[in-house]
C-alpha cells in the first residue's frame, strides 16, 4: 500500500489471491484469503472456515461453517494485486442464520414475492486522522461544509478514492468537505438493497486504504470528537415495480411512499438499535449538530427524522437521517424495509408532520404534533428492540446472536464508566469507545 500513486493510471497487477469477505454481527468486514486457483471451488462447493471467534457467530462447540462466494460480487484490487468477492455462509449445507449477507437477502425475496425491489442510496460520511498513533485530526484541515481549493486539505485524496471506487462497483457522485475539521463525504449512485450493502463495506475498505496510503487513518465513527458533528450515513430510499417508481404520486409522493413512512416512524425507536447500533452512536443523536433526535418527517425539513427530498421525474424517494456508519448495512437494511412493508400492509399514516425547525419547538409543541424521541442510548434502543417483533422478526434467528452480542457492548461500557466515576449518560467520548470503535 506503500506504492505511489498516478491519477491516471492506478497501478494493477497480476492477480495471485482472492480475499473472501464477509461481516460479522456488527458489520465489519471478515475474511480469508486463498489461492485465486481455488475460485471455482469457492463458487461451487464453499470454502469451509471455524466461526467461533467470529463476533456474534458461533460457539466453540458448534463452529464449522462454509463460506460460498457470489460471482457477480467478483472486483480487483489494482493496487494490491488480488481480487475480493462477497457471498453467503452455510452451516450443515443450510444458510446461515447469523449471516448478515442472508438475512438481507431473505427480506428482499419477501419484496420481489410481493413485485418489489428497494433501491437505496447511501450518504456516509468519515473523519481523516493522522496515523501517529494518536486522535489527532489530520491538521492543517481548517476546512467547513462545501470549502474548497486550499481549505480541503485532503481534496487530492479525494479524488483519488474515487478514481479506485469503479473497480469495487462504486459509482462516484459528489465529493466534498464536510462541516466538521478533516470531515468529508464522497457519495455514490443508489443500487439494489444488497448491492448497496455490498458497496458500504467496499467504500470503507476503499477509504481507509487510500488513507493509509498518505499515512492518514479514516474512521467512520459516529462520534469521534465531542463537541464537533458527528459521522451520519443517511439513506435515500425508493420501492420499485418493474419501471414504475412506487414512491411516486400523481402530486408528490404516492400512498405507498407515506405508508412506507408511517411504518418506519413507528418502529423507528427499536430501529435504532440496528441503524444506530453502538455506544458511541448516541453521541452523535444529540441537538444541536443536524442529526436528527425527534421522530417526525417532512418535505426538504433536515431537522426531521425522515424528509421527501425534492425530485424531478422518476426520482421520488425518502431520506432517513438517523443512521451512521457503524452500522452493519445488511441487518439495518432488512429492518428498516420490514417496517416499511409493515407500513404499506397496514396503511399506516406518518403521524408528526413538521415543515418547522423541530430543535427550535418547544416541548408543549412537539407534544401536541405528538412527537417523539429516538432512544438516547443503546441500553434504550435495545429495550425497545426486544419490544418490537416486526423488526425482531426482520432478523431471523439472528435476532438472539445481535442482542445477546450488544447487551455484552453495553455492560462492558457500564463496567468502565462506573470504574472511572463517569455517569453512564455522559455526552462526552470516552477512551473506551475510542478504543473499541475508532478502527473498526
Amino acid at each position: 500500500m506503500s506504492e505511489a500513486l498516478t491519477h491516471e493510471a492506478p497501478v494493477e497487477k497480476k492477480i495471485r489471491f482472492l480475499q473472501l469477505v464477509f461481516v460479522d454481527i456488527n458489520g465489519v468486514p471478515k475474511g480469508m484469503e486463498i489461492p485465486i486457483s481455488r475460485y471455482e471451488e469457492a463458487v461451487e462447493d464453499g470454502i469451509s472456515f471455524d466461526g467461533s471467534s467470529i463476533p456474534g457467530f458461533q460457539g466453540i462447540e458448534d463452529s464449522d461453517l462454509v463460506f460460498k462466494a457470489d460471482p457477480t460480487t467478483f472486483s480487483e484490487v489494482p493496487w494490491e494485486g488480488i481480487a475480493r468477492v462477497y457471498g453467503y455462509i452455510y452451516r450443515d449445507e443450510k444458510p446461515y442464520w447469523a449471516d448478515s449477507r442472508g438475512v438481507l437477502r431473505n427480506t428482499l425475496k419477501e419484496l420481489a414475492e410481493k413485485g418489489m425491489r428497494a433501491y437505496i442510496g447511501p450518504e456516509p460520511e468519515f473523519y481523516f486522522f493522522r496515523k501517529n498513533g494518536t486522535w489527532e485530526l489530520n491538521l492543517p484541515d481548517a476546512g467547513g461544509y462545501f470549502d474548497i481549493i486550499n481549505l480541503d486539505k485532503a481534496r487530492d485524496i479525494k479524488r483519488e478514492i474515487a478514481l479506485y471506487m469503479p473497480y469495487f462497483g462504486l459509482t462516484p457522485e459528489v465529493l466534498h468537505h464536510e462541516v466538521g475539521r478533516a470531515q468529508h463525504e464522497i457519495d455514490f449512485r443508489f443500487d439494489d438493497a444488497l448491492r448497496t450493502a455490498d458497496n458500504i463495506v467496499s467504500f470503507k475498505y476503499v477509504v481507509k486504504a487510500v488513507g493509509e496510503m498518505h499515512g492518514l487513518y479514516a474512521t467512520f465513527m459516529p462520534k469521534p470528537i465531542y463537541g464537533m458533528p458527528g459521522n451520519g450515513m443517511h439513506l435515500h430510499i425508493s420501492l420499485w415495480k418493474g419501471d414504475e417508481n412506487l414512491f411516486m404520486g400523481e402530486e408528490g409522493i404516492s400512498d405507498t411512499a407515506l405508508h412506507f413512512i408511517g411504518g418506519i416512524l413507528k418502529h423507528a425507536r427499536a430501529l435504532t438499535a440496528l441503524t444506530n447500533p453502538t455506544v458511541n452512536s448516541y453521541k452523535r443523536l444529540v441537538p444541536g449538530y443536524e442529526a436528527p433526535v425527534y421522530i417526525s418527517w417532512g418535505y426538504r425539513n433536515r431537522s426531521a427524522l425522515i424528509r421527501v427530498p425534492a425530485f424531478w421525474g422518476k426520482g421520488a424517494r425518502i431520506e432517513y437521517r438517523c443512521p451512521d456508519p457503524s452500522a452493519n448495512p445488511y441487518l439495518a437494511f432488512a429492518a428498516i424495509l420490514k417496517a416499511g412493508l409493515d407500513g404499506i400492509e397496514k396503511g399506516i399514516e406518518p403521524s408528526a408532520y413538521v415543515e418547522e425547525n423541530v430543535y427550535e419547538m418547544s416541548d408543549k409543541a412537539r407534544d401536541e404534533l405528538g412527537i417523539a424521541t429516538l432512544p438516547g442510548s443503546l441500553e434504550e434502543a435495545l429495550d425497545e428492540l426486544r419490544k418490537d417483533r416486526v423488526v425482531r422478526d426482520a432478523l431471523g434467528d439472528a435476532y438472539k446472536n445481535f442482542i445477546s452480542y450488544k447487551e455484552g457492548e453495553w455492560n462492558e461500557y457500564l463496567e468502565y464508566v462506573r470504574a472511572k466515576g463517569i455517569p453512564a449518560d455522559t455526552k462526552e467520548v470516552t477512551e473506551w469507545e475510542l478504543e473499541r470503535y475508532f478502527y473498526v
